[in-house]
């Protein structure tokens, strides 16, 4: 993957950011994406398609696509790089119509672990999907429409001593003005979608911001933009493999990506990494090679899983919350995260194939462990990892500011990833 420059690269980022406001709208931008590359859509109520080449299934806001090798067998593994679609946020509630004081206000519940604070003041966006009463799903996202304006200064003194929000009282945005009774947000949605409000009978619809991804910095070395975690992965995942796909000769591997949804709330779903999605791909894979359960074992034994997802670059600000001897920076390549209590998966093996592999797409890497008072998050890689025993090695690009409305990273680092990414699916 030497063609785009790391801007371009970035740029491209950028795009693929702006089309995918919601995990479902990041599947549908994936699979229309790998069906310009060639790809072939795979239905999972049909028979299996072993066919060598590209194909992909999109299973709600979740999506997995593999390249089968010309001389692919039952027996063949698999090198898979997982990722998410899903960020932090707010979703809609039933009833999602509400209002106080002559305001027209949007009905949230609290999706994962947002920083709050991040979305004051923002103009947003609302995005997912609506199910009408034929159980037709319908894609659907406005303009710029809501904002959860915050309390002026005056009427908070000691706002800059400590800013504490309510998620029940202080979060609910607002999109008008009037009496909620005489009021209707999902009509709104449903104008976009082009279909009668009156017929939507379900609906997933999130929030994130209306601005868009914007590199910035003395030489334009950042890009700041929402949902980075984890679109960064998602994206040097897939230009990887249709980049992969265009020049396998030779592979020994079948390469997948997996971008799951749901990580952001613990991966529980039928599209999250804890649910059957990847292993029902996995099998049916090895299935309509003539294998069975020993062909299966044998695959997976041959197999390798990087788990893809971002990771905290040191704050400038607050250093001390950082590791004293392992300082990640933004720009200085991917991380290979790691941590004793197995939050991240990466043992002596896998951090030996992560430094072959970046050696291979002349890339450098940093490590990244958390302090010890200071807790690490998690990804999919162990939930991978447990689920299918395949070895797993977590890492991700460096961020600051990790779940707020609008992160930001390094310009050159995604592309660095998708670089290390495509050597994963050659090797």
């Amino acid at each position: 993957m030497s063609t785009p420059t790391a801007r371009e690269f970035t740029d491209d980022l950028g795009s693929f950011v702006a089309a995918s406001p919601s995990s479902f709208h990041a599947a549908a931008e994936v699979a229309r994406r790998l069906e310009a590359a060639g790809f072939t859509a795979q239905v999972e109520a049909d028979a299996w398609d072993a066919t060598p080449g590209g194909h992909y299934i999109v299973r709600d806001g979740a999506v997995i696509a593999w390249h089968v090798p010309a001389d692919a067998t039952a027996t063949t593994g698999f090198h898979i790089l997982g990722s998410h679609t899903d960020s932090p946020g707010f979703k809609l509630k039933p009833k999602p119509t509400t209002g106080r004081e002559g305001w027209l206000q949007a009905g949230v519940e609290v999706y994962g672990g947002p920083l709050l604070n991040s979305w004051l003041d923002r103009e947003l966006i609302l995005s997912g999907r609506l199910v009408t009463d034929d159980g037709a799903e319908h894609l659907a996202r406005t303009g710029p429409l809501l904002r959860i304006p915050q309390l002026a200064i005056h009427l908070d003194r000691a706002v800059n001593d400590g800013l504490t929000l309510d998620k029940q009282q202080h979060v609910h945005p607002v999109w008008g003005l009037g009496d909620p009774s005489e009021a209707d947000l999902l009509a709104v949605l449903a104008q976009d979608a082009g279909i009668d409000p009156a017929r939507i009978t379900g609906y997933d619809i999130v929030t994130t911001i209306a601005q868009e991804p914007e590199v910035f910095g003395a030489h334009g070395e950042f890009l700041a933009s929402a949902r980075l975690d984890n679109l960064s992965s998602v994206h040097a995942s897939l230009a990887a493999l249709i980049a992969h796909s265009r020049n396998d000769d030779g592979a020994r591997h079948i390469a997948v990506m997996a971008a799951f949804d749901h990580e952001e709330v613990g991966s529980a779903s039928r599209s999250g990494a804890c649910g059957p999605f990847l292993q029902d791909v996995l099998e049916r894979i090895v299935d309509a090679a003539g294998g069975g359960v020993q062909e299966r074992a044998r695959a997976f034994a041959a197999s390798v899983c990087v788990s893809a997802d971002a990771g905290h670059a040191v704050h400038p600000n607050y250093p001390e919350r950082h590791d004293p001897a392992n300082r990640p920076v933004l720009g200085g390549g991917p991380l290979l995260k790691i941590n004793a209590n197995q939050r991240y998966t990466t043992d002596a093996v896998g951090a030996g194939l992560w430094a072959r592999l970046c050696a291979t797409a002349g890339v450098p890497y940093q490590e990244f462990v958390s302090n010890n008072v200071m807790p690490c998050g998690s990804t999919i890689g162990p939930l991978t990892a447990t689920r299918l025993g395949i070895r797993t090695v977590d890492v991700g690009i460096a961020l600051l500011s990790m779940h707020s409305a609008r992160e930001m990273c390094a310009v050159q680092d995604p592309l660095r990833l998708a670089q290390v990414a495509e050597a994963f699916f050659a090797a």
